[in-house]
C-alpha cells in the first residue's frame, strides 16, 4: 500500500506532526500551499475581515493551492493534516482534495487544534472525497510522538 502525508500549516505545528507521521509510515510527504501565502494580519481570527475568516465563513471557498502531486494515482492511501479553524478543516483542504480522482482512496483525516476537537470536518470534508473510504478524523496535540501515530495509523 502506498501512502502519502498530505499537509496544511498555518503556522509550523501541523508541519511538524505531518512530518513525524510520515517518517513513521515510510510515506511520502506533500505540503498544501496556497497559491497565495497567508500573513499574520490573514490569519487573524479575531478580525472578522481577515482572509481566513472570510474564507471559513463560506463553505464553498476554495483557496487557490500552488500545486498538486505529480501522479496521485500511484497512492492508495492519503494521511491529510491541517490545524482546526472553526471547528472544522481550513477549506483549502478541500481545494486539494478536489485536485485529484479519489476514486478508490481511503482519505484519512488528521488535526492539531488549541483546543477544540473535529468538530464538523469530516462532514464538510466528505463531498470533497468523491469515490474514496473517508476515515474519521483524530486530532492530535502538537507534540504527539512518533509511537502514538504509528500505533494509531497502523490500527485504521
Amino acid at each position: 500500500m502506498k501512502t502519502m502525508v498530505a499537509y496544511f500549516s498555518a503556522g509550523g505545528v501541523t508541519e511538524r506532526l505531518a512530518k513525524t507521521l510520515a517518517g513513521a509510515l515510510g510515506a511520502d510527504l506533500f505540503e498544501i500551499k496556497p497559491e497565495v501565502p497567508y500573513t499574520k494580519a490573514d490569519l487573524d481570527w479575531m478580525d472578522k475581515k481577515s482572509r481566513s475568516t472570510l474564507e471559513m465563513q463560506d463553505p464553498s471557498s476554495r483557496p487557490a493551492i500552488a500545486g498538486v502531486p505529480e501522479n496521485m494515482e500511484q497512492y492508495d492511501r492519503v494521511f491529510v493534516g491541517f490545524p482546526i479553524w472553526w471547528y472544522v478543516a481550513p477549506t483549502i483542504v478541500n481545494t486539494f482534495l478536489e485536485s485529484f480522482d479519489c476514486s478508490g482512496k481511503t482519505i484519512v483525516p488528521f488535526a492539531t487544534s488549541g483546543g477544540s476537537g473535529m468538530g464538523k470536518t469530516d462532514e464538510r470534508l466528505a463531498p470533497s472525497c468523491k469515490g474514496a473510504k473517508l476515515l474519521a478524523g483524530k486530532v492530535f496535540t502538537p507534540g504527539a510522538f512518533e509511537n502514538e501515530l504509528r500505533a494509531w495509523a497502523e490500527g485504521l
